[in-house]
């Protein structure tokens, strides 16, 4: 999938493509910004297919492309396109060169499909796609037992606690200082279910708007302190 495209020269484009084999690659698409150019399509953020590359003497070089989908409905919604763009950004920034990128291009493309459907939240689908993203990354909070006396039954309680820096979920018993973000057992569960779901079932579930803040609250929390940057497309995102 092409994460990013900018403009080189008079009608040239510079693309990343996030693949399956490489992880993410670099390529030049020449003559993709003149409108009868072969590559003018398959160079633009979104595209997702197979492409063709040939390596030259200092980067690599689109030579053509099979593209499987444009997500054309997420272009004919600007809400859906920052988001797409957020999701591609966020890919663009945490993926590596020449490192396979496991499911990574899968849950982009999932996400993606979820942003065309439109069946559930927008804040909802990026923080969820945050989460899993990190999780597939090695870097997934404890979300089954507390810190602290590991206990595992922690869907009895009434609401548990999210300590970011600790890494995970500690019961109320244990967090004498009430330090962390207050969740509830449902918010717990919906965390849980995108850590651990499959690919295909990922966005097949919606909660109600305080599990929706609640959520939104624990995954930016976790995203600042395991990420730690910010993202341009971020400015986009506050305005809806």
């Amino acid at each position: 999938m092409v994460i990013a495209a900018m403009p080189v020269g008079e009608y040239d484009r510079r693309i990343t493509i996030l693949t399956s084999e490489r992880g993410k690659i670099s390529a030049f698409a020449r003559g993709a910004r003149k409108p009868t150019g072969a590559l003018l399509a398959c160079s633009q953020q979104f595209a997702f297919g197979q492409f063709v590359l040939y390596e030259g003497r200092d980067s690599y070089n689109l030579e053509s492309a099979e593209i499987r989908t444009y997500f054309g409905d997420i272009r004919n919604d600007m809400n859906a396109i920052y988001y797409g763009m957020y999701a591609c950004e966020f890919a663009l920034y945490m993926s590596r060169e020449n490192v396979q990128p496991g499911q990574i291009l899968n849950l982009l493309y999932v996400t993606m499909r979820a942003l065309e459907k439109a069946q559930m939240p927008k804040k909802l689908i990026r923080r969820t796609f945050e989460l899993r993203y990190l999780t597939e990354d090695g870097e997934m909070p404890e979300v089954y037992e507390c810190l602290n006396c590991h206990r595992e039954s922690l869907l009895d309680d009434d609401h548990v606690w999210f300590d970011a820096e600790k890494g995970g979920v500690v019961c109320d018993s244990c967090n004498l200082k009430d330090r962390g973000i207050r969740m509830s057992r449902s918010t717990l569960y919906t965390l849980q279910y995108i850590v651990s779901s499959p690919l295909e079932k990922l966005y097949s579930f919606n909660v109600n708007e305080t599990v929706l803040n609640e959520v939104d609250r624990v995954v930016e929390e976790w995203v600042k302190v395991r990420v730690g940057h910010y993202m341009k497309t971020e400015d986009m995102l506050d305005m809806f």
